[in-house]
């Protein structure tokens, strides 16, 4: 196995709402070859991701492997609900950074 920066790997690393309690994070790769190795070694998962996000697995909603896009999609509470007091990324598009610097094996 080696280990690879997510970042090399994908053509979209994407943050979003998902409503106003949800964010959503989308992976896309570069190409279904290495799509279906990350797919196969479940390179990305919800202990990586939670490392990541320093949050608990509770808190994933979903974490899905999408074929026909190549992508990985994760949806996630949201720390502080969009646009509540404190908040400070009301579309929820600056929260992707922590999976720019997650680094997967296979």
């Amino acid at each position: 196995m080696e280990k690879y920066k997510l970042i090399d790997l994908a053509s979209v690393i994407r943050s979003k709402n998902s409503g106003p309690y949800e964010l959503t994070f989308d992976v896309i790769f570069k190409d279904f070859e290495t799509y279906n190795k990350v797919k196969a070694a479940q390179a990305i998962n919800k202990a990586n991701f939670c490392e990541a996000y320093g949050i608990d697995e509770s808190d994933i909603f979903h974490l899905v492997y999408f074929d026909p896009a190549k992508a990985v999609k994760i949806t996630i509470r949201r720390p502080i609900s969009s646009g509540a007091l404190g908040e400070t990324d009301v579309y929820g598009a600056q929260q992707h950074a922590p999976l720019m610097a997650m680094e997967v094996m296979f």
